[in-house]
């Protein structure tokens, strides 16, 4: 099953996984496929990032073609920081001509987030408005009303911080996202569960879900020392001191934020419209399958290019 099939089916079938793919800079289809490699097996798509945390790499449509290439389900990551409504309807058409039909629409981190911050920002179109641009596209037409022919079959989704001030408003704005045509919605990382939690039900009782499918984020990070960044450095993350504490103290600081990873994931995947998880990898080993594996959670594939296989 697809990304679609699996987050629009009336029953859910179990849990979708998506995750962030590494930011490539260059080495060819080689250095795609090495990275690939180590998260094929247990992913049903990626995320082909644009320019995340503010820092130029190689862009968007580049990566999720030669994702679509290895025989993986690309997510095409849209910001607004960058582009203008020209430029993102160009991102969007151009990858589906290569069969990239997922679609995340963001606002982007501010530019003051990455190492140029003397760069323009551009936010021509808001979060809400980038969605609605892909529906029309979907629709069979641009912006301007010239038409779009063949329509391409977008999936279309956005994000949103469950763990951000002001929070009452979280699942109010994820409704002008899902009402303008979001079908699903990726969460930023939340170590705070109580403000997930909350959200969710917020979201269950605004209509959010079942009209889209809801993936927070969890983050596997090393130890203390990237939780305390997070915290600090990163804007809409904040963590529990305790919880920077526990990993700080234990004797194996992986093994106790993974344990933290692992808990957060558990907690997500009981939350209210919650159809998946969405990870973010800050350890590039073998974790991100042993947290698959914990959580109970299939293994898709065996190589990149291969067949999915469910096991």
């Amino acid at each position: 099953m697809n990304l679609a099939e699996l987050l629009t089916a009336p029953e859910p079938h179990r849990p979708a996984v998506t995750a962030e793919f590494p930011a490539v800079d260059g080495g060819g289809l080689e250095a795609v496929a090495a990275h690939a490699a180590r998260l094929a097996p247990y992913v049903d798509a990626l995320n082909a990032t644009d320019n995340p945390a503010a820092h130029a790499h190689a862009s968007n449509v580049a990566v999720a073609i030669a994702l679509r290439r290895l025989g993986l389900e690309p997510v095409l990551q849209v910001a607004c920081r960058d582009k203008n409504r020209l430029a993102a309807q160009a991102d969007i058409a151009g990858a589906a001509l290569h069969g990239v039909t997922t679609v995340c629409c963001m606002t982007g981190d501010d530019v003051t987030a990455g190492d140029e911050p003397e760069s323009r920002r551009v936010f021509d179109l808001d979060g809400p408005q980038l969605v609605r641009t892909a529906a029309v596209m979907a629709g069979g037409a641009y912006l301007s009303g010239r038409p779009l022919t063949p329509a391409p079959p977008l999936f279309i989704g956005a994000v949103e911080n469950p763990g951000a001030p002001p929070f009452h408003e979280r699942a109010t704005r994820a409704l002008k996202k899902v009402e303008a045509g979001a079908r699903f919605l990726q969460l930023q990382i939340c170590y705070r569960p109580e403000r997930l939690s909350a959200f969710c039900e917020r979201a269950e009782a605004e209509g959010v879900t079942p009209a889209a499918a809801l993936l927070p984020t969890v983050a596997l990070v090393k130890g203390a020392r990237a939780l305390r960044y997070m915290d600090t450095k990163v804007p809409g993350i904040s963590i529990p001191q305790d919880v920077i504490e526990r990993v700080e103290k234990a004797p194996d600081e992986r093994e106790a934020s993974y344990e933290v990873s692992l808990e957060l994931a558990r907690d997500a995947l009981a939350q209210p419209g919650v159809r998946g998880i969405h990870i973010t990898d800050f350890r590039h080993d073998e974790t991100l399958g042993r947290l698959c594996s914990d959580l109970g959670l299939p293994t898709m594939r065996s190589a990149p290019g291969e067949d999915a296989v469910a096991v």
